[in-house]
């Protein structure tokens, strides 16, 4: 007879895992598959999650990282990612005659629509971000070179010295940290009582939605692993506010293979949440990883309520496939 399991209380973070803009990208590449058939080029990992991307590369899909990459005579449709892309891509796709497809996050062109018309107004832009990041280049470059000054921590948003502290205006990242964003942009309001904001905050539903279950459950357990992956951004942040909220083990995982048990010894509950471009069957992999070695009793901690939805690029929704 074996001996028997320890018990182990799983603390479900709801909501978790994929938003409505992740849906949407992985949903383009899939139908552009289905309607025109392989290969379907997409610029950048469609979202920061190697189990979907390696999942669309079996489909078909052929993950670029420049339009340079992709060979001149064909007819396949480009997708761009979720992330956005600077406004030098598209045209370039043009200028090389290829079907794009726009998988950009509607929350994130709406950040782009907001830094355009500031510019229009003449105003000084700030874009609080972290460099290099996929989302924030594609912000960047929305606008000439210069038009946008980047904003990565508090001692930035203290430091900045603008033309004009009357005419600015700032954005944001729609993945940061809730609490690290309020931060800057108290800084940036204390300084420069004038400066312009957006009407409502540019951090997206699904990453706040995510954040507050994580604060939620984090202090209530003894470790917690966030399903993401490195160059996730609004992972890493999930991993950050559960450190932050004093959980003493706080871990990313791609996939349950990279787990370090070690670590989880002798713990008696663990929070689990997933990244908004982390899918569904990762967390139920990771969960039966931690049924094998404990006896498990799961329940849901939930923050919020989400039911929002993206429709499709319109070229690929059925109604437009009819019309052609």
């Amino acid at each position: 007879m074996s001996a028997k399991k320890p018990d182990l209380r799983i603390v479900l973070c709801s909501p978790r895992g994929f938003c409505a803009g992740v849906v949407r990208a992985i949903d383009t590449v899939e139908r552009a598959l289905t309607i025109y058939g392989a290969p379907v080029y997409v610029r950048h990992e469609i979202v920061h999650n190697k189990y979907v991307v390696d999942s669309l590369k079996t489909k078909g899909a052929i993950f670029v990282e420049e339009l340079a990459e992709i060979p001149d005579d064909t007819n396949a449709p480009v997708v761009f990612s979720a992330h956005g892309v600077p406004k030098s891509v598209p045209a370039e796709a043009k200028s090389r005659n290829f079907f794009s497809l726009d998988a950009t996050c509607p929350l994130v062109t709406k950040v782009h629509r907001e830094a355009a018309i500031h510019f229009k107004r003449g105003r000084e832009i700030l874009l609080i971000g972290h460099s290099h990041h996929p989302e924030v280049v594609g912000t960047l470059g929305q606008l000439p070179p210069g038009a946008v000054t980047l904003i990565e921590t508090a001692e930035d948003a203290k430091t900045f010295t603008p033309k004009d502290p009357n005419n600015m205006a700032f954005v944001t990242q729609t993945t940061l940290s809730i609490d690290d964003t309020a931060e800057i942009v108290a800084l940036l309001k204390e300084r420069f009582p004038n400066v312009n904001g957006p009407h409502k905050e540019d951090i997206c539903y699904a990453t706040t939605n995510r954040q507050l279950a994580v604060k939620k459950v984090a202090p209530v357990v003894d470790a917690l692993i966030v399903v993401g992956a490195p160059n996730s951004s609004n992972s890493q942040r999930l991993r950050e506010v559960a450190e932050r909220e004093g959980c003493p083990i706080a871990v990313l995982a791609q996939r349950a293979s990279d787990i370090d048990w070690k670590r989880f010894e002798g713990i008696k509950s663990l929070g689990i949440t997933a990244g908004a471009s982390a899918p569904e069957v990762i967390v139920e992999e990771i969960m039966g990883a931690f049924a094998e070695r404990y006896e498990l009793h799961v329940e849901t901690v939930s923050a919020a309520e989400e039911n929002e939805f993206f429709p499709l690029p319109r070229s690929l929704r059925p109604d437009a496939a009819v019309a052609e």
